[in-house]
């Protein structure tokens, strides 16, 4: 494996969220964000206590528009698959007949696993798994993959050195064979790993009960290790997060590397280099407080960040409830183009649990130029009060700005268009290579906009039970011009380019 330089300083590695963002030179834009709800075919997320966690929501371009689609999870309902037929206001329709028709789902992932240029969809169920290859028409057809009756609930791939094959992971959740369950009965997790035409199957355990994993190259090595979010408290009293580094047999972080053990009720993982110093902070959606962390020294190890950042969104910011709130996808974005980094996070009782809050709007945390981070959900009109679950913000109708999804629990899927007023400028960026691997995930994107250097790694897992494929989304400020260029996945960076803002680019390997 070749050795890339990290490319932050030494002297950077103590430096803080708020000193760093004090030290971005970007102009005030739009205080409040507008979104407009949007007219879609129903659906809803439904079913047992099997069907409590998961509802999760794919993005992908599955028919070479250039426009996202969806495709979002139906529980005991099955999956829809949304057409966008975005013609400036943001619009869907239904796709019958797509070949997404199994009851029991969980989740869906997308990536081009056959590297034929398609996107197929990695399907997650209560039962087996499948994995449908994407027909280029919205239409999907089963691959010849075997899968146990298994409750997944998490994923991740990526693309290890010299295979052109990805390596997947899939986290289980309660072992349903185990006569002693629910309760304490957390099933293992599994990693396929290429090997030649086949796969090697391994067992990642403990498992504790996973609901998200990530596949990151967190020191910036070319390697990409994988993170695991767990539901440790309500399951498995002795669970906890996990790190497991992707040697050529797989192990744990532990304290003698630097990791520091904690514990949570996690639910989704998101990593963005919110700071500009070149290490991506991790934040975690729990029950309770959402743990924002960013790395300290040169091993795993993550601190929480202070709470007055603001990243906690621990109770309900509205409504009559004020007991803790229950956060499930975490998605970042630049909602309004600023060139800092926004945080929605989709919010809603597991169920009826007593002890935390019913009403529990989705949080919508703006970044300010002080570094921290005011939340924006009510103003912005995304406060919804449904059990929300998988979420993406995604620019559905090429404008530049960064609409909303929302698969919510026993009620309607929601989408909503960005409207918002007096927004900075903006880039889209999309990374291709031929062969293996056809989306570049592993890559790195740099954006220079004249401040700082915006980092993005291009990564197939996270959120909760649903994931985007696509163009990456760059919010710029007042910038005309920016540099940009992309460190291939286990290769070198390309040159610098110049290019305008406002506009969608492509970069080739």
């Amino acid at each position: 494996m070749p050795e890339f330089k990290r490319f932050f300083k030494k002297s950077d590695v103590g430096r803080g969220l708020v000193a760093a963002f004090l030290g971005l030179a970007h102009p005030a834009f739009a205080a409040d964000p507008k979104f407009v709800p949007v007219d879609v075919p129903m659906h809803i997320y439904d079913g047992g206590w099997e069907h409590f966690v998961g509802g999760g929501l794919a993005v992908l371009d599955c028919n070479g528009d250039a426009r996202p689609d969806l495709v979002a999870a139906g529980g005991s309902n099955a999956p829809l698959v949304l057409r966008n037929v975005s013609e400036g206001a943001v619009a869907f329709e239904h796709v019958t007949a797509s070949g997404v028709d199994m009851i029991g789902t969980t989740g869906a992932y997308p990536l081009d696993i056959d590297n034929d240029g398609l996107l197929d969809l990695v399907v997650m169920r209560v039962g087996s798994d499948a994995i449908l290859r994407g027909r280029g028409d919205c239409t999907f057809e089963p691959m010849p993959f075997q899968f146990e009756d298994k409750w997944t609930t998490a994923f991740s791939a990526t693309w290890e050195e010299g295979q052109t094959a990805p390596t997947l992971a899939f986290g289980h959740y309660v072992d349903r064979s185990d006569p002693d369950g629910p309760f304490e009965a957390c099933d293992i997790n599994h990693l396929w790993r290429p090997d030649g035409a086949t796969y090697a199957v391994t067992e990642l355990a403990p498992g504790y009960c996973a609901l998200s994993m990530l596949f990151t190259d967190w020191a910036r090595v070319g390697r990409a290790d994988l993170r695991v979010s767990n539901d440790r408290h309500y399951y498995v009293r002795e669970g906890e997060e996990q790190m497991w580094a992707m040697e050529p047999s797989p192990r744990l972080y532990t304290e003698e590397d630097g990791w520091a053990r904690h514990k949570l009720w996690g639910m989704g993982i998101a990593t963005r280099d919110l700071d500009r110093d070149g290490r991506d902070e991790v934040y975690l959606s729990s029950m309770g407080d959402q743990r924002l962390m960013r790395q300290v020294g040169d091993g795993p190890a993550f601190q929480d960040v202070p709470f007055e950042i603001g990243s906690a969104a621990h109770r309900p910011y509205t409504g009559a409830d004020g007991r803790p709130s229950t956060g499930w996808h975490i998605a970042f974005g630049d909602v309004n183009n600023d060139g800092r980094d926004d945080a929605f996070i989709a919010k809603g009782n597991v169920q009826q649990m007593p002890g935390l809050a019913m009403e529990d709007p989705n949080n919508l945390l703006i970044a300010q130029e002080n570094g921290t981070f005011a939340e924006a959900g009510d103003v912005a009109g995304v406060a919804s009060m449904h059990r929300g679950r998988g979420a993406a913000l995604v620019d559905f109708n090429g404008d530049g700005l960064l609409d909303l999804a929302v698969v919510n629990r026993r009620a309607p899927l929601e989408i909503w268009q960005n409207m918002s007023a007096g927004t900075g400028s903006w880039l889209s960026v999309a990374v291709t290579q031929d062969g293996g691997n056809t989306q570049a995930v592993g890559a790195w994107i740099e954006v220079d906009d004249g401040a700082a250097v915006q980092a993005r790694e291009i990564t197939v897992g996270g959120g909760h039970a649903g994931g985007v494929s696509g163009p990456q989304h760059f919010g710029l400020g007042n910038a005309e011009t920016v540099r940009l260029r992309v460190r291939w996945p286990h290769g070198e960076w390309s040159e610098w380019e110049e290019t305008g803002v406002n506009r969608g680019v492509t970069l080739r390997r």
